[in-house]
Parts: structure tokens; sequence; C-alpha cells
């Protein structure tokens, strides 16, 4: 599709985000690679983090060619090593602009057979890790320096979410984090905003395998998936001065499915039928 193609090159000026410096976590793979990317063709220097030190060497060879970009390992779940990484970017470059917390994940449990270990995973990695990582660059870059901004990653959790409710949980408080943070830190100048993508093409998708992703494509009024260099595309405007006036939001790209009611109302109903 003629359009679909168009969707995927970067839409911003060159030079958008020249001198700017930005760390993107979960940024090795899928829609924190395709925002990594963008932020480097527009001119900021990208810091990129990820649990494992393979992807983040892959993910650093990849993007090398776009711009001046480094990688640590880093689990944010860990606050000292939070503070490591976020101490070396600023050993690096003087500064951060600009945190696209991207990092995540979760994996799809009925309710009932969450263990109480796998449901505070969840939650330490999509909530405690955001948390962690924004705490820290905000309080030794974006506040001092009286600007910033911060843009998180969300999922379409509105009308609730059946064999997420730990992701689902996370991600509503980082919604309301957002929110909170945002009105917080307005007299800094450091704004905080959300993306919340819908059914996605990429590396994370394809674990739930083919009946779950068509059975979510039918659901999408728009019927068919996004790609992630649409919601990088979202998450650059967030992050550019384009929104300057802009926080405490949160963009739903989803192809319209969070206005359709076709979710999944019965608890015991098979998400993927």
């Amino acid at each position: 599709m003629k359009e679909l193609e168009q969707a995927r090159k970067n839409p911003f000026a060159p030079g958008l985000l020249d001198g700017l410096v930005a760390i993107v976590t979960g940024g090795a793979t899928g829609i924190g690679r395709a925002c990594a990317r963008e932020l480097l063709e527009l001119g900021a220097s990208v810091a990129i983090c990820g649990r494992r030190a393979d992807k983040v060497d892959e993910g650093v060879r990849l993007l090398g060619a776009h711009g001046d970009v480094m990688g640590v390992a880093c689990d944010i779940r860990e606050p000292e090593r939070v503070a490591a990484f976020v101490g070396s970017v600023l050993e690096r470059h003087r500064r951060i602009d600009i945190l696209i917390n991207n990092a995540g994940g979760q994996f799809m449990a009925p309710a009932v057979d969450l263990s109480p270990r796998g449901f505070d995973a969840v939650v330490r990695n999509n909530l405690h890790g955001t948390f962690y990582i924004t705490r820290e660059v905000a309080t030794r870059a974006m506040i001092p320096q009286r600007r910033g901004s911060i843009v998180n990653v969300l999922l379409n959790h509105g009308r609730g979410f059946p064999r997420m409710a730990h992701s689902a949980a996370a991600r509503a408080g980082v919604e309301n984090l957002t929110r909170t943070l945002a009105v917080e830190w307005a007299c800094h100048d450091v704004r905080v905003n959300a993306v919340a993508p819908g059914v996605v093409r990429s590396p994370a998708l394809e674990q739930y395998g083919p009946r779950f992703i068509e059975a979510s494509i039918r659901r999408t009024p728009q019927k068919r998936a996004g790609t992630v260099e649409e919601i990088a595309h979202a998450m650059v405007y967030l992050a550019s001065p384009a929104s300057a006036f802009m926080t405490g939001a949160t963009l739903h790209i989803d192809g319209g499915a969070s206005h359709w009611g076709d979710t999944w109302p019965i608890a015991d109903r098979d998400p993927a039928t």
C-alpha cells in the first residue's frame, strides 16, 4: 500500500533535534529502535539500553550508520544500574534532553493463574522501572537544566484487557504517573506525555501467535496493524519542539481501536477467537 510506505518515512524536518541528547530504553529492537533511528536522523545523539548486552550491541551496530549512538546493558528494574547508566550518558554528553520510556514487557495469562511473582515481575518492569529512570534523568539532568521532554509507552488498557491484568494495572499506573509528573514538573519546563500503541507489527507482537494477531486486527477499525515507524513518529512529535505546549497527554496510536466497543468484555472468553 502506497500510504503505508509513505507512513514509514521520517516526516520531520532535517536538523529538528540538532544538538539534543536522547535516551531510549528498550532501544535495541522494535518500536524502540525505530524511534532511536528517527531521533538520530533528526540530529540527536542517542543512548539506548536494554537488559541483554548482545541485543544492545546489535542495536548500536544497526543504528550507527544514522548518527551518534551509544548503548549500555541496563536492567531498569535495578535503581543502581539505572543510576550508572544515566551517569555514563551525562559523562559523555553533559546533558539529557529527551527520555523515551519504551522498555517493558509482559506475558498473557488469566488473572486466576497469575502467581504473585509473575504479577510483581511485570509491575516492576513496566511501572517501577519507568519511575526509576524517569526520576534519575529528571533530577540529574532535566530539572537542573530547566528543560526536557519525557515520553512514556503504554498500551490500550482503558476498556479492560483480559489475560493482561498485570500489565494493564502497571500501564494504568504509568498513565497516571505521566499526568502527575506533568503537573509537578511543568514549572521546570519538563514535559511528560505518553503514547498508547494498538496492535503493531513488531518482534514483541509475534510472541502472541498468529491467532491473537489476526483477532486484534479484526477488532481494529482500520483493519490493519500499525508499523513501528508510525509509533516512532508520535514519540518524536511529543519529544520535539512541535509539542512545546503539550504535557500530561496520551496519544492513542491504534487505528481507532480505543474508540471501538468490540473488545473482550467477558473474562473467560478466548481473546484469540
